[in-house]
């Protein structure tokens, strides 16, 4: 018996009419991306294991999809290993390679390897897809694709500032309604966790708190409570996770609440410093919100954190990203600051799809499809799509001559804006007869004036 087609969970297949819908959010992405001066590259869709392992924190490590290793490498698998239950050195030793979790990660090995080649500050952009061991659901998938900005050589604060204007001019050039561009700084999250006695367990409060929205804030208590977080620390963190306020006023709050971390406050004058720059050149449709709880789990952020989520859709994050200072170094390249932010192309394809935003331009058609008569009428229509090409306009003709019921069938279901017939008739007159699917009428005009009006 064959086996019943069908595909790895978290993983979809794109038809004709998601491709053409894809392809519009690429577009839109790429326009803005190079008024911005960032330039294309692109990286293997695998990289050595070493590469990638250690970059993303312990839950991170394990969404990494290893390929295991073939042929004669498999003999260096180490038995020893697994038979005494190491199981992190087993599979380091039946895995060289794993498929890209992000495109970051790799970029800052790009960079390093590249360093001679490239000038600094280096602006890249970069749409390719990663792939991550996650739990499929609505809007998170096992196979994606990333569209990437990143800048390496710099630490301006008006990279932050590009970032979310960038933000804003994507979102809103695919006319997405209203959206909120969330702004941290883990430099802020790093004086919390200080000024609540807690500084050692920095990265299990930025984990806890980046599933706030996931588990809620008994679940994010509960996760510090179970990982050894004092319980000091807790109470001092607690009404962090529900004050409400305007941006000035969470910065006041803010200030108060860290005026004796050096760290800390670097972080509340540096969100300050790009807050006052939106605010004074303005936004099209997203709004700049500071979010207390703002985390991010990746451990190699160092300052400013970026999180973007649609209005009136049920959707996580659609976009993220943030400042990381010492990415490079992790590959021997120091001092070298960098900031970047991604856009989650398949999410953004469902809230689109979801509100209905896509224009009537990305419907998958043709623009012109002549029927087939047969015979001589057959080799006038294959001349006629010849020039109809050679204009630069797309057009199709039917394969074979079967009834005509069946022909026009197939014009709906490729969605033709134009119908053509040649028969003897119009062979014999030099006309064809157009027919306008569209508005259902149809007139027979000269083939000669036809090409003129192309």
């Amino acid at each position: 018996m064959s086996n019943k087609p069908r595909i790895s969970k978290g993983t979809r297949d794109f038809l004709p009419e998601d491709v053409q819908k894809r392809n519009y959010i690429f577009e839109v992405m790429r326009s803005v991306f190079k008024k911005y001066g960032y330039q294309a590259i692109e990286t293997p869709s695998f990289e050595l294991t070493s590469t990638l392992m250690g970059k993303y924190g312990e839950e991170g490590d394990r969404l990494i999809f290893r390929i295991l290793n073939s042929g004669e490498k498999v003999k260096k698998a180490d038995v020893s290993a697994l038979e005494s239950n190491d199981l992190l050195k087993f599979s380091n030793s039946i895995s060289e390679k794993a498929l890209r979790y992000d495109l970051t990660v790799p970029f800052a090995r790009f960079v390093v390897q590249h360093q001679n080649e490239i000038s600094f500050p280096f602006k890249r952009y970069q749409i390719q897809p990663v792939w991550r061991s996650d739990r499929p659901q609505h809007g998170r998938y096992q196979e994606f694709t990333q569209c990437d900005i990143d800048v390496v050589g710099s630490d301006s604060l008006l990279y932050e500032l590009e970032c979310i204007q960038i933000f804003d001019e994507v979102l809103s050039g695919l006319k997405l309604p209203s959206f909120a561009i969330k702004i941290n700084n883990r430099k802020i999250l790093s004086g919390i966790a200080e000024k609540s006695g807690a500084a050692s367990f920095l990265v299990t409060i930025v984990t806890a708190i980046d599933k706030l929205d996931k588990i809620g804030s008994e679940g994010v208590l509960k996760e510090m409570r179970d990982k050894n977080v004092p319980e000091k620390a807790i109470g001092l963190l607690e009404p962090l996770f529900s004050f409400k306020g305007s941006n000035d006023e969470k910065i006041v709050l803010m200030s108060d609440f860290l005026k004796d971390s050096y760290i800390g406050m670097t972080g509340i004058e540096e969100l300050k410093t790009v807050i006052a720059q939106v605010t004074r050149l303005g936004l099209n449709r997203g709004r700049l919100e500071f979010d207390i709880t703002l985390a991010r789990g990746l451990n190699y952020y160092t300052g400013a954190i970026f999180e973007v989520t649609a209005d009136n859709v049920k959707m996580g994050s659609i976009c993220g990203g943030g400042r990381y200072d010492d990415l490079t170094a992790q590959f021997g390249l120091k001092d070298v600051s960098g900031i970047g932010i991604s856009f989650g192309a398949d999410r953004i394809y469902d809230v689109l799809n979801d509100l209905r935003l896509f224009p009537d331009s990305t419907e998958s058609s043709i623009s012109y499809l002549i029927l087939n008569f047969g015979g001589d009428d057959t080799l006038a229509s294959l001349d006629l799509a010849s020039e109809i090409r050679s204009k630069g306009y797309d057009c199709e003709l039917y394969p074979t001559n079967v009834k005509i019921q069946k022909q026009f069938k197939y014009a709906d279901a490729r969605n033709a804006r134009f119908v053509i017939m040649i028969g003897e008739d119009e062979r014999n007159s030099n006309e064809i007869t157009v027919k306008n699917m569209k508005k259902g009428t149809q007139e027979r005009v000269l083939r000669s004036k036809f090409l003129a009006s192309l």
